[in-house]
């Protein structure tokens, strides 16, 4: 907006949930002075963003996501630090809790503790068929453990004074604070950052921004004694920048102007970046275990005998580059890629893998991938103002046309196959980065590459967003199935807690191509199924306390599997009956999810006479033996209900009023569910079945099954990989957008009643209800619950903080169409 200008420093942030957090001031013409604001955006709504007055009086100096993605913090030059959490668990609507400050202490550097979670990717191992090998959990202390080892949450801070402060957060909402000087002589931090040792310990490196004086760093231990924090620290080695004690360069760069350890849970490796007017030179150090010679005289007294001999810390440096133009911005990749050695000859064996580059963005406008560890060049991308220069003068003539349009700030997506950035006018731009870092790679090894990095979202929980950047129409069928088969291979208990998020990964890649477009309804169809098998067993409950092992809900699946009888009654007599007896207010208040059982099965018997066309929402459900048994034992459920309670069974409009629509839809379905019950024998329906299901619409009336609302993000926009420029608070057209017309089909015309896709109530053709979307599928939902029955929380509180695909939720405005 026009009264919005850069703030000066720049700085964003990028969390694992995918939203990215930056800042910008805000002018106000009449009284001259700033307002700090913080935005918060969607990555698939971009221009949907939600800008909240962070209450800063100073500009915002660090904005720091938590390793959940759900709370975010910013610290600012009067030593003020807040931390902002979503509302009603809203990606659009942030709200300030809890806080500390340093009075009138600029911060420099700042982190959450860790939680002691550390996932270990094993590129090597990509082609292993246990995710064990590929991803292992890494011993890894928090920072600070309460009773029980639980980790403590909180964050650290360091200020510009050589302050460190620490704030814990309670469990019961209080902020435990305390500040303690990192070395006895305290003197200017100009740069800083914080890494964690794997012993539970932090490490603050720190610079007074001249390249003359060293990196010091300390060892920061916290602790609580008698419900205060305690902060204890310990000067570690320190180091000079290899360019100021060459004396060829000595007073060449004489400013340090970038220092990143090299991951936030790697202290032993830093990266270093000292600069000019015009130039810049980066260095990479890592710290390493040496011998200490000892002297022959104390050799002869004492013999060095194995392991005995003294050993000391030291700064090695690792790589360095040649002079460059002068950085701007540093982003680091937050991906844990496991080096199993530092030698950079094993690290080059995958020196095509995304996760192991860093980025620089230089004053010219381009910004160059390099390796984390060598430093050498892995791709490059040059800015619209920045053309590649083909000789000197081309240079020349660039340098004297004044300042160049360049990122100053930067950060990488969680699986680094992205990069946003924030430019000198203020402007968000996001750059795709190839798996194949631009080199020419044959299709199963890009291929091969986003699945590898698809199943560490799938093992993680992370947001996968950046991943479908990459993924072309023709790839979508091959990545589906691999990932199925990647999933089979996994042990039954790793199967079972991955079941719906490998559904939703599914869902979310068919959306990209336009022949694999009505899976997707299926994937969603599916995932709900299971939520409401699982809500409906839950509500089930043995008769006497002391039964068997085995839940009401498990008794169920095992009977219904055993007896294969295409009349309900004779199912239903085996079931002790006395276990499903509910309240009638309960059973009355299920109705809605009743219905849409009773009507998918119903859309489904009557689909399958024109079984050949996978066009066809519910075409895969066909030959799911699983759900269609899922569906088998639903109707038993909802058969003994109806006993109960009759209003509660699913209402069919039946050309007999003789006709027993529960007994023929139960009957139709079990014998197309003994076709598919066993995965490697499916059979062919026999024309009886197919018979009986063609007879469908002239004894019921089919219902029209709602499929999802068209989903208004942008990655499907972004396949034809040119550049798209947005506004923000203007969503762009879905004009002559191919896949978008496909989706037509399933799509409720402009003026139909809506719905509420989690709760099957009808909205109206113009809701009153506030509602909210999810970020991912579309999903709509009202944001306040109308019930007020026990069984129906319990179905609403599922999807309070996620979507049935996992995607976070926001806040829709009134009119939404």
């Amino acid at each position: 907006k026009s009264n919005h200008c850069p703030s000066i420093p720049l700085v964003c942030a990028w969390s694992c949930r995918n939203l990215i957090a930056f800042t910008t001031d805000l002018r106000n013409e009449e009284e001259k002075d700033l307002t700090h604001m913080v935005h918060i955006i969607d990555t698939e709504h971009p221009w949907d963003v939600y800008s909240v007055n962070s209450g800063h009086t100073e500009v915002i100096t660090c904005l720091e996501w938590d390793q959940s993605g759900s709370r975010l913090l910013s610290a600012d030059a009067d030593g003020h630090i807040k931390c902002w959490s979503m509302t009603d668990h809203l990606a659009n609507s942030w709200e300030n809790t809890v806080g500390s400050m340093v009075e009138g202490d600029p911060v420099v550097a700042l982190s959450w503790l860790h939680n002691g979670v550390k996932l270990a990717l094993h590129v090597e191992k990509s082609g292993a068929s246990n995710f064990g090998e590929k991803f292992s959990r890494v011993k890894f202390s928090p920072s600070l453990t309460l009773f029980g080892g639980k980790p403590m949450e909180g964050w650290i801070a360091v200020t510009i004074s050589g302050l460190v402060t620490v704030s814990l957060l309670k469990p019961n909402g209080q902020v435990l604070t305390s500040t303690e000087s990192l070395c006895r002589l305290r003197c200017r931090v100009a740069l800083a950052d914080v890494a964690f040792t794997g012993g539970g310990n932090i490490v603050v490196a720190t610079s007074d921004g001249s390249s003359a004086s060293p990196v010091q760093f300390y060892k920061v231990c916290v602790s609580v004694v008698n419900e205060k924090c305690k902060i204890d620290t310990e000067i570690l080695p320190s180091l000079f920048m290899r360019c100021t004690t060459d004396p060829a360069r000595k007073d060449k760069y004489p400013a340090i102007t970038h220092l990143k350890f090299l991951a936030r849970d790697m202290s032993e490796q830093v990266l270093l970046c000292a600069s000019n007017q015009n130039n810049s030179i980066v260095e990479c150090w890592s710290l390493r275990k040496e011998g200490l010679p000892v002297n022959n005289i104390f050799q002869q007294i004492s013999p060095v005998v194995g392991d005995k001999q003294p050993m000391i810390l030291k700064w090695r440096i690792l790589s360095a580059t040649n002079d460059l133009d002068r950085v701007s911005a540093v982003a680091l990749p937050k991906l844990p890629i496991s080096l199993t050695n530092t030698d950079l000859k094993v690290a080059n064996d995958t020196k095509f893998f995304p996760g192991l580059g860093l980025a620089l963005a230089f004053h010219d406008g381009s910004v160059h991938i390099v390796h984390r560890l060598s430093l050498q060049m892995m791709a490059v991308f040059y800015g619209s103002s920045s053309q590649r220069p083909v000789d000197e003068q081309t240079i020349k003539r660039q340098r004297t046309a004044g300042p160049l349009v360049h990122f100053k700030a930067m950060q990488l997506s969680w699986t680094s196959l992205a990069l946003a950035g924030i430019d000198s006018h203020g402007k968000l731009s996001m750059l795709r980065i190839s798996p194949s870092m631009g080199h020419v790679l044959d299709m199963n090894m890009s291929l091969r590459h986003l699945l590898f990095l698809l199943e560490y979202c799938m093992v993680t929980g992370y947001d996968w967003w950046d991943i479908l950047l990459h993924v072309q129409p023709n790839m979508v069928q091959n990545l589906v199935e691999k990932l199925h088969e990647e999933y089979m291979r996994q042990n039954a208990a790793l199967q079972q807690v991955l079941s719906t998020r490998i559904v939703a990964m599914k869902a979310s890649l068919c959306k990209l191509s336009s022949s694999t477009i009505a899976r997707v309804c299926d994937y969603h169809a599916k995932l709900f199924l299971i939520a409401i098998s699982c809500t409906l067993k839950s509500l089930l409950r043995p008769h006497f306390l002391n039964t068997p092992d085995k839940s009401p809900g498990d008794r169920l699946t095992e009977i219904c599997s055993k007896i294969t009888d295409i009349d309900i009654d004779k199912v239903m007599i085996n079931l002790k009956t006395e276990e499903f007896v509910l309240e009638m207010t309960t059973l009355q208040s299920l109705q809605q999810l009743i219905q849409w059982v009773g009507d998918f099965v119903l859309y489904l018997l009557a689909s399958l006479p024109n079984q050949g066309s996978p066009v066809r929402p519910g075409h895969s459900f066909l030959r799911d033996g699983a759900s269609l048994g899922m569906f088998r034992e639903l109707m038993v459920v909802i058969r003994i209900w109806g006993l109960l309670k009759p209003s509660c069974l699913p209402v069919y409009t039946a050309t007999s009023d003789t006709q027993d629509s529960m007994s023929l839809l139960f009957r139709l379905l079990t014998k197309l569910w003994l076709c598919c019950r066993e995965e490697n024998h499916i059979t062919e329906p026999d024309d009886t079945l197919i018979d009986e299901c063609c007879l469908l619409p002239s004894q019921l009336l089919i219902p029209n099954i709602d499929w999802l609302p068209i989903n208004d993000g942008i990655i499907s926009k972004l396949q034809n990989k040119q550049l798209v420029r947005l506004q923000f608070g203007k969503a762009p057209g879905l004009v002559g957008h191919t896949i978008s017309s496909q989706f037509d089909a399933f799509v409720r015309a402009p003026g139909q009643p809506k719905i509420d896709h989690l709760r099957r109530l009808h909205l109206g053709a113009y809701p009153t209800e506030e509602c909210k979307s999810c970020t991912r599928c579309g999903c709509v939902t009202m944001l306040k619950s109308p019930n007020k029955v026990t069984a129906v929380k319990q179905w609403e509180q599922r999807w309070i903080k996620n979507c049935l695909c996992g995607g976070l939720w926001r806040r829709m405005p009134l009119s939404y169409s």
